[in-house]
Formats: C-alpha cells, structure tokens, sequence
C-alpha cells in the first residue's frame, strides 16, 4: 500500500512508496511542486509543528486557475502562485507529511493544539463504535471544549463513562472531550463527508453528556 495526498486543485502533490511508508504519512513532496507550511502568522512553521499547506506548481499550468464565477474564493486559495489547501499537516525531520486536521475542524483546548482527526481515530477504534466526529464548542473560560458525536455499532451499548475510561489511557487529557452525544448517524454530504459546522451550529443541549458535570475532571498528571 502506497501513500498519497492531492486535491482537485492541485492534484497529487504527496506520495510515498509503499517500502518506505511509517504510520499515518501522507507521504514525501513531489517533483514538480514547493511545498510550504505556514502558520497563522504568515511564518513557516518549525520541524514536526503543524501549519497550513501550501503548495506552488513549477509549472502555473499544472494547478487551478480559479474557481468559476468565485472570484472571492479564488482570491482566498491562490495568493501570489501559492495554493492554501486549507488542510493541516506537519513535516518530521527526514522530510515526510502527515495529515493532522483541516484547519477548520482544528481545535485549541488548555493552549493546546488538536488534531479532531486524531482524536477520531482513537474513538473509533473503541469497539463498540462504528463512526464518530469531533467539533469544537464554545467554552465557560477560553478556546474551545472538545464534543464528540458518537454512532455506536448495531445491537452494541456504549456509555459515556466506558467511553471516556477507554480514551483517557489512549489520548493526553486534554485530548479527551468533555462532551459526549450519541447519534444514529453523523449528517454528511453526497461524498460521504461530515457536515460538521452543522455538529458545531447545535453546540451543547440536554442531550450532551457533560464528563465535567458527572464528577470526571481530567488534569495534567492524569495523562
């Protein structure tokens, strides 16, 4: 199994061969294009920091023009012969990209930057859980609160509170979510992707289990 990263936009602008492939790459830049991430500030970002990608063809040709009668959002993405992906990645020290998140589905929890991808992925290999999505909600104090949405398996119950015992020796605690909601289903669009700002847009009601509210407060030495 090979590793590869593209984009319409852009097309394949990462791949990685499968001898060579260590867990969760998205593989090394390929010929052809620069490659940047940049961080909010405008700066590149450090060795295995996580910052926007950016990405210039050799070759003007090779990527989008625009998008059609866009021209706001064209404006956005392509600035100055760099492409803005929108996703977030960081870069280790031989020169590979992982994935870490799109940088809308980011999060800031406690001064801490997560990955909703990440913690996702450990979610889901509860085994109990057949699919699950992580938004940011607003918080009493500063940044965000983390909420999971949960679709358990068929004929399986999943609690909150196993759920969260599972996570807490798996994720650092400030990864853990503080919300938890089960679902039946995550709405998604025709490609099968998340509609997460609608997950965002309902925010916390009476359905959310609030770990904090049932007695589990989670600090530094717990993880």
């Amino acid at each position: 199994m090979a590793s590869v990263y593209g984009m319409s936009e852009v097309g394949a602008v990462l791949n990685g061969a499968p001898e060579t492939i260590v867990g969760g790459e998205a593989g090394f830049p390929r010929d052809g294009f620069s490659l940047r991430l940049v961080g909010a500030d405008g700066r590149d970002v450090k060795t295995g920091e996580v910052g926007e990608l950016w990405v210039r063809p050799d070759h003007p040709a090779t990527v989008m023009r625009g998008y059609h009668n866009l021209p706001d959002k064209t404006a956005e993405t392509l600035v100055d012969g760099w492409v803005h992906t929108g996703d977030a990645f960081r870069a280790d020290e031989h020169g590979r990209y992982f994935f870490s998140d799109r940088m809308k589905d980011a999060l800031r929890r406690r001064g801490e930057n997560i990955s909703s991808f990440e913690v996702e992925r450990v979610i889901n290999s509860h085994p109990g859980v057949f699919e699950s999505a992580v938004v940011a909600v607003p918080s009493d104090l500063t940044e965000d609160e983390i909420k999971a949405v949960v679709v358990p398996r068929e004929e399986v119950t999943v609690t909150p509170e196993e759920l969260t015992r599972y996570l807490v020796d798996r994720l650092p605690y400030f990864m853990v979510p503080r919300y938890v909601q089960f679902a039946d289903g995550l709405p998604k669009t025709p490609t099968q992707k998340v509609h997460k700002h609608l997950l965002r847009a309902a925010g916390v009601d009476d359905g959310v289990w609030d770990r904090e509210a049932a007695g589990i407060v989670l600090r530094r030495a717990d993880r």
